[in-house]
């Protein structure tokens, strides 16, 4: 019997972490559901035993049914007939697997029917999935959808949808459209008030919306006549039981098949407004796709692990000139690199969500009291971080799963090319990530800003103040050496026209990258011999990768920029 979670030693580290602790502290809120519900943990121990007992459930379902039936809805696919979608039949199954599981709305509070988990484990489990089947990750990992009903609606739409979302409901986020892709203030889609029925109509297309036939529908909409910018467009949630809303065509992909990307036609669709008019784009869209792209970034890891034990299984079997592969440099040098990129992504992928844990712990508490200045102090701080991490944590951990998938096929030679090897589908469904949820350049877009205003530099330093033992001084070194670099490069675009510094952003970003993903896998040695090699493996890779960025930049001349316009 396979179990993602058990087979792994990589994901029970995540739990030992030392912020775990007060995570699950304010999660909890002094455990105040303890003796309310019979599964509410009593103590920190308890709440983490709980997420490793899960966890164990999850692994096994991934390990056994989702992964099993990866190929089969991979070749099957959905179908798009009346309007309707169905899903492939393996679809079906896992969806009412883990719903019989109870393994929907796992990090909602107790009220609603949630396990009310922390972010980690919610992560860990759609790294899970991700590895089992990306496409599937797509439809469960929709589930993100409740995080904003919880987060911004009123208690009436809490109470109407979030037990259903627990109970196995579908969800979507329908925000692209024909004329308005990553752009999304050119949305369109109609939103006006019907007196007479006391609801929203929604009128207009949606187009690439993943599972876009989902039970319950998130819709961002233009409610103020007039206006063609952001401030106009309002958030909506739609019932697929209230009518109005039809399938036109499922989009033929290169991957992640499983998973329905759908236009949709909205006709008099009826919706309710979600928070506060004009605010859809400003603050709840980004607030969703920062959870999305959390997701993507799960979701990648997932693909990673999967690409690579693909790669280590072939190379260990495939016996070439009288030796298995993987007794050759060029195939265990690949090897090494692909792990370190994938501990490397883990590594940023569960900080970034221990920050994301700490600020909206305290966001959910201020619900009930006010903070004190030290905890809005903390909670400013870790909201910052998360902003800070979440478009490198996206960015980093999609090229590294494309990356990944592509040696797996390079190690697996002519058979990987062949359908018969599960890296195929593995390289197709690796493709997207780069793409959805913002692509790799717009991840450069947002965290540009935090290379301007020294932000990253700042946390590079913090990691560097953490004490080594002496047997990794010398990585330690390597790494201070590089931050020096980096400053220095982050000097000289400093000041620059914003036509240069957009042009080296990718680099700098890049740079930054790869120092802290080093220092973190540097950490996570000192305390598990498993990360040992590959944090020698990638700090000596991230080395030689920011050098390069640093000669560009340092013999790049303003007129050079010209050769590319």
């Amino acid at each position: 019997m396979a179990n993602f979670y058990t087979d792994n030693t990589d994901l029970k580290f995540q739990f030992q972490h030392p912020l775990m602790k007060k995570i699950v502290e304010l999660k909890e809120q002094n455990f105040k559901d303890s003796g309310k519900y019979d599964y509410a943990p009593c103590n920190v121990e308890d709440a983490i035993d709980s997420y490793d007992k899960v966890m164990e459930v999850m692994g096994e379902i991934c390990g056994n049914t989702i992964a099993n039936n990866a190929e089969q809805v991979d070749h099957e696919g959905p179908v798009c007939e009346n309007g309707r979608v169905t899903y492939a039949a393996g679809t079906r199954q896992n969806q009412e697997v883990l719903t019989q599981a109870g393994l929907y709305g796992m990090s909602l509070p107790r009220e609603y029917g949630g396990l009310n988990f922390s972010m980690v484990p919610y992560v860990m489990a759609a790294e899970l999935v991700g590895r089992a089947d990306a496409g599937f990750a797509n439809i469960w990992g929709l589930q993100d959808c409740a995080e904003t009903i919880h987060e911004f609606a009123s208690e009436e739409i809490r109470k109407e949808f979030l037990p259903r979302i627990n109970a196995g409901d579908t969800c979507s986020m329908d925000l692209t459209e024909p004329d308005a892709g990553s752009d999304l203030q050119a949305v369109m889609l109609k939103a006006e008030w019907n007196e007479e029925k006391g609801m929203w109509m929604l009128n207009g297309v949606k187009r690439f919306i993943t599972n876009g036939d989902a039970q319950i529908k998130l819709v961002l909409a233009r409610s103020e006549e007039g206006t063609h910018d952001g401030r106009g467009l309002s958030y909506f949630v739609h019932d697929q039981a209230w009518g109005g809303v039809t399938v036109r065509r499922i989009e033929n992909k290169l991957g992640i098949k499983g998973s329905p990307t759908c236009e949709l036609v909205f006709k008099n669709a009826p919706a309710k407004l979600i928070g506060e008019r004009k605010m859809g784009l400003i603050k709840y869209v980004m607030s969703l796709m920062n959870g999305a792209r959390l997701g993507v970034g799960a979701q990648s890891v997932g693909i990673s692990e999967a690409a690579y034990r693909e790669a280590l299984k072939y190379a260990q079997e495939r016996v070439q000139f009288g030796k298995a592969i993987i007794g050759f440099p060029a195939v265990y040098e690949m090897l090494g690199v692909m792990k370190a990129k994938l501990q490397a992504s883990r590594a940023i992928l569960y900080e970034t969500t221990r920050f994301v844990d700490m600020y909206k712990a305290y966001g959910f508490i201020a619900e009930t009291r006010k903070l004190t200045p030290e905890e809005r102090q903390e909670a400013k701080k870790y909201q910052k971080l998360a902003d800070m991490f979440t478009p490198v944590l996206k960015m980093m951990s999609s090229e590294y799963c494309n990356q990944n998938a592509y040696d797996a096929i390079q190690i697996h030679g002519g058979s990987g090319f062949m359908k018969e090897y599960p890296v195929e589908r593995i390289y197709r469904d690796a493709r997207i990530t780069t793409i959805y949820e913002g692509t790799s350049q717009l991840q450069t877009v947002a965290a540009i800003r935090y290379v301007t205003t020294g932000a990253y530099l700042n946390q590079i330093r913090e990691y560097q103040q953490k004490a080594v033992r002496p047997e990794f001084e010398q990585l330690k070194k390597i790494l201070i050496e590089m931050t020096d670099r980096y400053e220095e490069a982050c000097a000289m675009v400093s000041g620059k026209d914003n036509s240069i510094i957009d042009f080296h952003a990718r680099r700098l970003v890049e740079m930054a990258a790869h120092i802290i993903m080093s220092y973190l896998l540097l950490i996570d040695a000192q305390n598990n011999a498993d990360f040992i090699k590959s944090a020698q493996i990638f700090i000596g890779k991230s080395y030689a990768w920011n050098q390069e960025r640093y000669t560009y930049i340092a013999n790049f001349t303003d007129e050079d920029i010209n050769a590319f316009v």
